[in-house]
C-alpha cells in the first residue's frame, strides 16, 4: 500500500524499544480545504434531510411511538453487537428481557443488553440532565457498554494509555495503527470542541465527519466501534435533527460492511472524506425511508389486530387490547406475564392466550408443559434485518 500524508493527517513514525511503526496522526477538525459539495453530496444531503423529516412526522402521528423506538433500539444494539462478532439476536434479547434464558441462548447476549443501556444513558444525559456532548459523557458510554462483558478488563471508561492497533496479530502486521495515547489526547479535545462548536455547517455533515474522526483516533482499547455508532443516533437528538430516538445506521453499516471499512480507510490513506460522506449519506436516507415504512406497517398492524379483537366479548376484549398494548414493548411473555398485565387470574390469562393464538396474533415459542413462552411474531418480524438495500449509488 503506498500510503502518503494527506488532508486528513499524516503518518508520525514511532520507535518503541526495537519496534519501529507509523503511527496515523488525524488534523484537526474543520477540514482544510473543506468538503467539496458536489452536486451528488448536495443530492444526497437533501434527501437524507428530507427523508428524517418524514420519519419525524410518522413517529410523532404513531399512537405510541415508545414501542416503535424501542424495538428499532434492540435491533440498532443487536446489529451494532453483530459488527464485533456477537451471536446473539434479536429474539434472544427479547427472550432475555422477558426472562427466558435457557441453554440455546448465545452467552454473548449480555453484550447487547449493554449497548441498550449506554444509549438510553446517553439519551438521558443530553436531553433531561442538559449535559453537552463531551469526551466524558462518551467515556460514561463506554463504562457502560463494556461493563461485565468481553472487553472488561480493557479500561473500560478510560481513554487508552497504551498504543492500540486494527488487523493483524501484532502492531508489525496491522492494517491501521491510530494515534499514540499522547497524539491522541489533542486530537479529542478538538473532536470535542468540534462537536459544540456554533459556526454553521450542515448538521448530517458535522456527524458524518465527527463519526470518521473518531474511528480515526480510536481512543479505547476496545469497543470503539460500538460507541462510534452509538455516537450517531446521539448527536442526531443532541443537534435537535431527531426529537426522538428513531434512527440507528447498524443495519445499513452491517448490509454493506466492507464499504463501510473501506470509506473509513480511505479517508486516512487518501483524505477522502467525500466518499465517506456519501456512503453515509446515503446510509441516512434509506434507513430513514425504511423506518418510516416499518412504522407504517407497525401502525397498520395495531389497527388489524385491534379490529379483530373487536370481536370478542366487551370484557374479553378489553382485556386483549390491553395485553396488545403490552406486546408492542414485550412481545415474548408467559401465562404469567399476561395475568400481570391483565390483572386476570391464571386461568382466565391462559385463556386469554388462547383466543389470542386463534386469531394468529400470538404463537407459541417455546414448548413445554409448563410457562410456555408466546411470542407476538408478525410484529417482531417487521424487525428482522434487511439483507440488502436499494443502493442509489454504485
Amino acid at each position: 500500500m503506498n500510503i502518503i500524508n494527506n488532508r486528513a493527517g499524516i503518518y508520525k513514525k514511532i520507535l518503541s524499544g526495537n519496534i519501529a511503526y507509523k503511527a496515523f496522526v488525524p488534523n484537526f477538525l474543520p477540514l482544510y480545504p473543506s468538503i467539496k459539495m458536489d452536486d451528488t453530496i448536495q443530492m444526497l444531503l437533501s434527501n437524507a434531510d428530507r427523508a428524517i423529516g418524514g420519519l419525524n412526522i410518522v413517529t410523532e402521528l404513531l399512537p405510541d411511538s415508545d414501542y416503535f423506538i424501542l424495538s428499532y433500539l434492540r435491533k440498532e444494539a443487536t446489529l451494532s453487537s453483530q459488527i464485533e462478532g456477537t451471536k446473539a439476536t434479536f429474539i434472544d434479547v427479547a427472550k432475555a428481557e422477558a426472562g427466558e434464558i435457557d441453554r440455546e441462548t448465545p452467552q454473548d447476549y449480555p453484550e447487547i443488553v449493554n449497548y441498550i443501556n449506554a444509549i438510553n444513558y446517553g439519551l438521558k444525559r443530553i436531553r433531561e440532565d442538559d449535559f453537552p456532548m463531551a469526551l466524558r459523557l462518551l467515556r460514561e458510554i463506554h463504562e457502560r457498554i463494556l461493563k461485565e462483558v468481553r472487553g472488561q478488563y480493557k479500561t473500560p471508561g478510560e481513554f487508552r494509555k497504551s498504543q492500540n492497533w486494527i488487523g493483524g496479530a501484532s502492531i508489525n502486521t496491522a492494517s491501521y495503527i491510530p494515534p499514540t495515547a499522547e497524539d491522541m489526547n489533542a486530537a479529542l479535545d478538538n473532536l470535542e470542541n468540534f462537536m459544540n462548536d456554533k459556526k454553521p455547517m450542515p448538521v448530517l455533515i458535522r456527524i458524518g465527519l465527527i463519526h470518521s474522526q473518531f474511528e480515526t483516533i480510536h481512543p479505547f482499547l476496545d469497543g470503539n466501534g460500538r460507541v462510534g455508532r452509538l455516537m450517531i443516533t446521539l448527536l442526531l437528538c443532541h443537534y435537535g435533527l431527531l426529537p426522538k430516538p428513531a434512527l440507528y445506521l447498524s443495519e445499513y453499516f452491517k448490509a454493506f460492511r466492507n464499504e463501510y471499512y473501506d470509506r473509513l480507510n480511505a479517508v486516512h490513506e487518501k483524505g477522502d472524506f467525500e466518499g465517506w460522506l456519501k456512503y453515509f449519506l446515503e446510509g441516512v436516507w434509506l434507513v430513514a425511508e425504511e423506518a418510516t415504512s416499518t412504522a407504517m406497517k407497525i401502525k397498520a398492524l395495531k389497527d388489524r389486530d385491534i379490529m379483530k379483537l373487536s370481536g370478542l366479548s366487551a370484557q374479553t376484549s378489553r382485556n386483549a387490547i390491553k395485553l396488545l398494548e403490552n406486546l408492542f414493548s414485550s412481545p415474548i411473555m408467559t401465562v404469567k406475564d399476561v395475568s400481570k398485565y391483565t390483572g386476570l387470574s391464571y386461568a382466565n390469562a391462559n385463556n386469554l392466550v388462547k383466543k389470542l393464538i386463534d386469531l394468529k396474533i400470538l404463537e407459541p415459542l417455546v414448548e413445554r408443559k409448563r410457562n410456555r413462552v408466546f411470542a407476538y411474531s408478525e410484529y417482531m418480524n417487521l424487525f428482522k434485518n434487511r439483507e440488502s438495500y436499494k443502493r442509489q449509488l454504485n
